[in-house]
């Protein structure tokens, strides 16, 4: 038998389902992260008026919104490239899902916002650790296959809910207030990028910490624009602000579908 002939034969067809699954994340474009801190803003907004303007409660909107996720990352995952739509809606439904996550813990079950803050770090910071040891790349550039994928979707989650429960916990537990908080974790990405264009931080740490940073950013300003004005807020209304963010992701998704701008045009050796 030739195990020479009969690995090339392996690589080609591992070669070959890599050339498939092409792109199955966007580029990382100033256009990424507009999007991603408008889909963070929704998700703060579109929980509050899910779970309180038509009362549907913690409980029923979080399983409602649970199964739209899967459904999303059921096409996402069915997909052998990235295409804007699919993956955006993704980004949004897990947005919120994430938000409801931490909403339930502290709401339903009375977990300080320290906790469940200290909870979702270690889980973050556990499937990170997960995803490294199997694959040895964090990379959202190598992005692949179906397991980097998982680790990818699975850390996302957990950044949402993290981010949502410090973003609480800086802006409502230590008394900040929503537009002072928004104003630090805008500061805190500044200085990411910072580090990163002029002191040369890893460009794979730059980006999960400056990820991280945009979801309390997300939900500090989604807090600022629509809550009423005796609490800090500018009183918009959480229909207003999740109207005007989903319209301008919708605009977004739309030209990025049409020019391409943000497709990787091949995967890394990672």
């Amino acid at each position: 038998m030739n195990y020479s002939s009969e690995k090339d034969s392996n690589n080609k067809k591992y070669q070959s389902k890599t050339r498939q699954m092409l792109n199955k994340v966007p580029e990382v474009t100033i256009f990424f992260w507009i999007i991603k801190i408008l889909a963070t803003t929704v998700g703060e907004t579109a929980a509050d008026f899910l779970n309180f303007n038509l009362k549907w409660g913690l409980t029923n909107t979080t399983i409602v919104m649970a199964v739209l996720l899967l459904i999303a990352l059921f096409f996402q995952f069915r997909l052998r490239k990235y295409v804007p739509s699919i993956y955006w809606l993704a980004v949004v439904m897990i947005s919120v899902v994430g938000t409801l996550v931490t909403d339930n813990l502290v709401d339903n079950l009375g977990v300080s916002l320290v906790t469940t803050t200290i909870i979702f770090g270690v889980a973050l910071v556990a499937t990170f650790w997960a995803w490294y040891a199997s694959e040895k790349t964090l990379s959202i550039h190598s992005i692949y296959t179906s397991k980097r994928e998982a680790f990818y979707w699975l850390a996302i989650l957990f950044t949402f809910a993290l981010g949502t429960a410090a973003g609480d916990l800086i802006a409502e537990g230590l008394n900040m207030g929503y537009w002072k908080s928004a104003l630090m974790f805008a500061i805190l990405i500044g200085v990411v990028t910072f580090a990163y264009y002029r002191l040369k931080l890893n460009a794979v740490l730059s980006f999960w910490i400056a990820y991280i940073l945009t979801r309390p950013l997300g939900a500090s300003l989604g807090d600022f624009l629509s809550q009423p004005r005796k609490d800090g807020g500018l009183g918009l209304g959480t229909v207003g602000t999740s109207a005007i963010f989903l319209v301008t992701i919708l605009c977004l998704v739309i030209y990025l579908t049409k020019t391409k701008r943000d497709e990787l045009p091949r995967p890394t050796t990672e």
